[in-house]
């Protein structure tokens, strides 16, 4: 097999400037995902998900490609996963602050937030 060669080798012929400047690039890499490499990476399926939403497969892929939607309807999706949404607000020469209140559910909004 000329000319492969096992991914870690190549890795191990970078300088320590190039190894870290990798890493780097790999660590942000890993904190940017769409909705779907984050609901890949947490290992479940569009139809899991639709289960624990109480909606169908499709409303999931739909949900997925959406670039806009309700704070609320992202919310629900990513403690679906069990994760937390958090809402930051970052201002030059500032310190970020947590914004609460937007985009929680009262109860009577809570079935409805995936039909949005």
């Amino acid at each position: 097999m000329a000319g492969r060669h096992p991914f870690q080798q190549l890795r191990d012929r970078l300088s320590p400037d190039a190894q870290r400047e990798a890493a780097a690039l790999t660590a942000t890499m890993e904190q940017e995902l769409s909705l779907s490499e984050l609901r890949r990476a947490r290992a479940m399926t569009q139809e899991q998900l639709a289960s624990d939403l109480h909606v169908g497969q499709a409303s999931i892929a739909k949900l997925e490609r959406r670039t806009d939607m309700y704070l609320s309807t992202l919310r629900r999706f990513v403690e679906a996963m069990g994760g937390e949404l958090d809402i930051v607000v970052r201002f030059p020469n500032q310190p970020q602050v947590r914004l609460r209140g937007i985009g929680e559910l009262g109860d009577r909004d809570k079935n409805t937030a995936l039909a949005d």
